[in-house]
């Protein structure tokens, strides 16, 4: 199936935290880009729940960021690697810090 998102993601699996009033739990991402990001999760939040995250580069840089919940699978965790796009479709919204070492980040992937 085409991928119909534009930017496209690139799949990168970063470590994250996340939550709804501060980020209390611990997930990796299955891709990303400038737009969103696909958090793999057991415990995803509802769609259109606000949630806080922190992403780590690969280079120690830590990404402070507000995102909206677009889609949320939710799998038992026992089953969370087998299952397809379990966890949730972040939409960045708002950047608190780290936002030129996320979208170079990004870019250094693209060459």
């Amino acid at each position: 199936m085409a991928e119909k998102r534009y930017p496209i993601r690139k799949k990168r699996r970063l470590r994250v935290r996340f939550g709804k009033d501060e980020p209390t739990r611990f997930a990796f991402t299955g891709d990303a880009s400038d737009e969103g990001m696909y958090i793999i999760t057991a415990q995803p939040e509802r769609p259109g729940t606000n949630v806080q995250i922190e992403l780590n580069l690969p280079d120690g840089q830590q990404v402070i960021a507000v995102g909206l919940v677009c889609w949320a699978k939710k799998v038992p965790a026992n089953l969370l690697r087998l299952a397809n796009k379990a966890g949730m479709g972040v939409r960045l919204t708002e950047f608190i810090s780290g936002e030129d070492d996320y979208k170079d980040y990004l870019e250094s992937l693209r060459h």
